[in-house]
């Protein structure tokens, strides 16, 4: 979510050594990112942010840059979580060891690297403003953050707060033994609270956006939309890119999930809150086996598609529609049951399974359609998707895969998750999970 936060330290606290480390999941990939920035009086800043696709640390003393870190890598995956560590200590008389940058345990290699002079100011702990998730009035961050620890006054390398598991992936340490000085902190421990948990008191307050809990976590990764496929349909995301607003621009497209399903069963909703067409509802939601990559490609288009059509409530696959339930329209929520062990599919409409289906009839597969197996569907995936059928007019809708909110607002009333999996509006059905990566490894 669009978020920033900020606070003014009534104490100063060490300018020259520190480390801040802090999980994140990126949504918005290209406009400039803040994770923390903060400015003194005069032509003084430090801001630590994502360019684009890059990260960028830098320190501004006096007018000129006292420190530069830019990465050659790329960070565009919007399915996953980084954890990134920025550690200071400008005291060393070691230069390399004075400004440092590590993603996932391993120090990043740098497009452009100006160590900043032995015991140079950071303007970072002073007694003027701070800010996470953005920099100065009105910047807000579109991502997630886990685990942001400042520790003031210390160098930590990264193995204080991650380390690798048995199969050799990076992941959290959920009491790492650290010290926060003075003006440190500790955020997001598992919440959404902008309350200090290191015992210090240095609470936070929210500086603008909406600041929410969500469910996904670095050890938990939950699918969202992707605007990694987004070429043809241009559409506009936000929220976490669980908002998604279609042009209508003559193009008539789809957008599918970041993460695929091969064999399980799993459930997501998605809410449809409008169109621009003034008379009637053109959308299509369902599964798809591949990203969309052609112009004139609703969801059902091809032969490996299965959508769920607002206009008439029919099911359309291989460009056919056939008749199936209700058709659907504003604030109307749409459930979604993918059957990959009996390859089955089943609709929702605010609670009420569509055709009077049963997604625990197995095999039977009751008042279900019928879909080709993952493996017989040429890429061995299907992927949740939605979209416009209508280029001329736009389209807008929020998925919930399991966070348990449409946007900004939460689900009314969660429903019964016997997977323990995800909080969703209306009851999943025994045997059904989140598309996560938990739920892909139930």
């Amino acid at each position: 979510m669009a978020t920033q936060l900020s606070r003014t330290f009534s104490s100063q606290g060490n300018q020259r050594k520190f480390t801040i480390s802090v999980w994140v999941k990126r949504s918005n990939l290209t406009a400039g990112q803040s994770i923390f920035g903060s400015g003194g009086s005069g032509n003084y800043a430090t801001n630590m942010y994502f360019s684009g696709e890059t990260i960028r640390f830098w320190n501004y003393f006096n007018g000129s840059y006292a420190g530069q870190k830019y990465s050659s890598a790329v960070f565009r995956d919007p399915s996953a979580w980084y954890h990134i560590v920025f550690r200071v200590d400008t005291t060393s008389a070691t230069a390399s060891e004075r400004m440092r940058v590590y993603v996932n345990g391993e120090e990043i290699s740098y497009a452009t690297s100006v160590n900043p002079s032995q015991n140079q100011t950071m303007e970072i702990g002073h007694t003027g403003t701070h800010y996470i998730g953005g920099y100065g009035t009105g910047a807000q961050a579109e991502m997630c953050m886990s685990h942001y620890h400042y520790c003031d006054g210390q160098s930590y390398a990264p193995t204080e707060f991650g380390e690798y598991d048995a199969n050799g992936v990076w992941k959290i340490k959920l009491e790492p033994s650290v010290s926060y000085g003075v003006s440190g902190h500790f955020l997001f421990n598992n919440d959404a609270s902008v309350t200090d948990q290191s015992g210090l008191g240095n609470n936070w307050s929210v500086n603008g956006g909406t600041l929410t809990k969500t469910e996904d976590n670095p050890s938990n990764v939950f699918a969202t939309m992707n605007p990694l496929t987004n070429f043809y349909q241009n559409s506009t995301f936000s929220n976490g890119n669980n908002r998604i607003v279609t042009t209508n621009d003559g193009v008539y497209n789809y957008n599918e999930s970041t993460l695929g399903m091969s064999s399980g069963k799993y459930y997501m909703e998605v809410k449809y809150i409008t169109s621009t067409r003034p008379t009637s509802d053109f959308a299509r939601f369902g599964i798809v086996n591949a990203p969309s990559n052609r112009t004139l490609n609703t969801v059902g288009y091809g032969l490996y598609e299965y959508g769920y059509y607002t206009y008439n409530g029919k099911i359309v696959n291989n460009n056919l529609q056939t008749d199936y339930g209700d058709t659907f329209t504003d604030n109307d929520i749409i459930g979604i049951a993918v059957d990959l062990d009996n390859n089955k599919l089943y609709f929702s409409k605010n609670g009420v399974w569509q055709n009077s289906g049963d997604p625990t009839s197995g095999a039977t597969g009751t008042g279900a359609i019928s879909i080709t197996p993952a493996s017989d569907n040429g890429t061995g995936f299907y992927f949740f998707a939605g979209g416009e059928e209508d280029g001329t007019y736009g389209v807008t809708f929020e998925t919930n895969f399991g966070n348990g909110y449409f946007g900004t607002t939460a689900v009314a009333s969660a429903g019964t998750n016997a997977s323990g999996n995800g909080i969703f509006e209306y009851d999943v059905p025994t045997g059904y999970t989140a598309l996560s990566t938990k739920g892909l490894n139930l």
